[in-house]
């Protein structure tokens, strides 16, 4: 496919164009040419958009969707156009379906579903056999299928040995292990923070300690085996101290953080929404404060929408039994550029691609065309008809957010809104 994409600011400081406005050409996929002005003298289709910028493409490292077995939630084809609409080229998919992917046909059968897509699909194999916890699952076959790390999704390993099994037998072949940080002991029955709010609303508390816990034993563990740990969607300011420790003893450990957790607090759970009912719960400001600190000091290495559907039967019910989670895809950019620069935003938003093994790739002539359009600047309130989504759980939805995502094009596919 043939494009020419008009006067677009680059942010991408891997690119000899960084903050330029320039054109680029695009032949057969790859970059052929950028320049301040490009004639269109083969008259391919141009692309000219309000306040274009153009950045490397957009990479997400947990997202889930229902497909196989919860197509109710999300399929495959849909979820992969909402992060296409989204402006994010590459997804790591986790494992939590029925059947769960733990196995090399069930990586296989993902790999090939969404082969044309212009989203590019890196499976997270599940890290335990049906992800019950009791047995490693067929870790080196999902490799050598394409699976990218190994995670029960939101599943704390409870047994330590397993954990160090784990971490001893993926290091021989550089797989990248998930640990959930939850001690499932101390988290009990809590569904929300465990806070003055929770007990002001009577809802059962999940604290800090819980969390922080396994995160101690996970880096323990760490330190013993060797290996290469990953701890998704941190929450808590001790958390952040936890891993800076942990890092500084050079330790190969890296952690992500959902959106969410930077940017909304406990307190928004007065009216019982189940929107807000997410795992891990939302915390303090100053877990919000301490989480953006780690971001911006690189204690944090990425974000995550933590992009979960989940249908309205299981969510639009009394807030005990709704379950965990929120759609995040289309909220993600529009969030985080309300709280951080636009460079600051891009940079976190293609953060994470090397810790998965995903391909990055500059804005340079004679590389793949894998680009995210967007407008920073563009303010809105974000309301359920934008929800492209076949579910509608947003935890974000009727908040103001600041930046308009145009599009992408990516496997020589142009998608745009």
């Amino acid at each position: 496919m043939n494009v020419l994409i008009k006067s677009a600011i680059i942010v991408d400081p891997k690119s000899d164009f960084q903050n330029e406005t320039c054109d680029i050409l695009i032949e057969n996929g790859i970059i052929s040419q950028i320049s301040k002005q490009i004639p269109n003298s083969s008259k391919v289709r141009e692309i000219k958009l309000d306040n274009l910028h153009v950045s490397q493409g957009w990479f997400d490292s947990s997202v889930s969707f229902g497909e196989p077995g919860f197509e109710e939630r999300e399929t495959l084809l849909n979820g992969l156009e909402t992060a296409a609409y989204s402006g994010f080229t590459d997804v790591a998919v986790n494992s939590n379906t029925n059947p769960v992917i733990d196995n090399y046909t069930n990586i296989a059968f993902l790999k090939a579903k969404s082969h044309d897509h212009s989203v590019q699909l890196h499976p997270i194999g599940a890290l335990t056999k049906n992800a019950d916890g009791e047995d490693l699952a067929e870790l080196y076959d999902m490799k050598n299928a394409g699976a990218v790390a190994y995670y029960d999704y939101q599943k704390p390993v409870k047994n330590p040995n397993l954990m160090k099994l784990a971490l001893q037998y993926a290091s021989n072949f550089d797989g990248l292990v998930y640990s959930f940080p939850q001690e499932s002991k101390i988290s009990g029955l809590g569904v929300v923070n465990e806070n003055v709010i929770s007990t002001s609303l009577g809802l059962k508390g999940n604290p800090t300690l819980a969390e922080e816990l396994q995160i101690a034993r996970d880096l323990f563990l760490l330190e013993y085996t060797g290996g290469k740990l990953h701890i998704p969607t941190i929450s808590s300011a001790k958390s952040v101290e936890l891993i800076r420790a942990a890092k500084a003893k050079k330790l190969d450990v890296s952690c992500s953080v959902a959106i969410h957790n930077l940017i909304l607090t406990d307190e928004v759970l007065t009216t019982f929404d189940t929107r807000f009912k997410v795992l891990p719960p939302l915390r303090t400001q100053s877990d919000c404060d301490a989480l953006i600190k780690g971001l911006k000091d690189g204690t944090i290495d990425m974000v995550t929408s933590d992009h979960n559907p989940i249908d309205i039967e299981h969510k639009k019910i009394e807030f005990d039994y709704a379950m965990y989670g929120s759609i995040g895809l289309e909220t993600a950019f529009g969030a985080l550029n309300t709280i951080f620069t636009t460079k600051q935003t891009i940079d976190l938003l293609t953060k994470g691609k090397d810790r998965l093994g995903v391909q990055s790739t500059p804005i340079a002539v004679g590389e793949k065309a894998k680009l995210t359009l967007f407008n920073p600047d563009e303010k809105y309130t974000f309301t359920k008809e934008m929800i492209r989504s076949t579910s509608k759980n947003a935890i974000f939805e009727n908040y103001q957010l600041k930046g308009k995502v145009y599009g992408i094009f990516s496997n020589n596919q142009l998608v745009l809104n």
